[in-house]
């Protein structure tokens, strides 16, 4: 496989083919059928659960970039990555600039990311609306 993006939310995978877009996606209850396929598995769930399949995943001598910050103490299967060397990056932020241009270019579409907007001085309902299930992002707006 090329490129496959995994998650746990089929409405949240279909933004990934929005505007013609041809990205190849997988439920990650149907992901144990995909283990030790990848030679790179880039984990940004930001949950333990994602680090799990993430390792799952990956094959023997492969790397994962963790780019999650879990908010927990996270608990996972140090042996196997020993045994099967499995190499794990952190990566907190990427180049900005090169972000910035296809941001800038509308290469990279966020429009469709955006679930609602509100002004700044409904910051405390904003919160409360991005917790809900199935929101994306809340903007906020002076």
């Amino acid at each position: 496989k090329n490129l496959l993006l995994i998650g746990k939310h089929i409405e949240k995978l279909a933004y990934a083919n929005r505007n013609g877009r041809d990205i190849e996606t997988e439920l990650a209850a149907n992901a144990t059928k995909l283990s030790n396929q990848f030679d790179v598995v880039v984990e940004a769930s930001g949950s333990e659960s994602g680090f799990a399949t993430a390792l799952d995943l990956v094959r023997p001598r492969g790397k994962i970039v963790l780019k999650s910050t879990f908010h927990e103490t996270p608990t996972w299967a140090a042996s196997k990555v020993v045994v099967e060397e499995i190499t794990i990056v952190g990566s907190r932020c990427g180049r900005f600039e090169p972000a910035i241009e296809l941001l800038t270019s509308g290469a990279v579409r966020v429009d469709d990311l955006i679930s609602e907007e509100l002004p700044l001085s409904d910051g405390v309902a904003a919160m409360d609306r991005a917790a809900e299930k199935g929101v994306l992002k809340v903007l906020l707006r002076p």
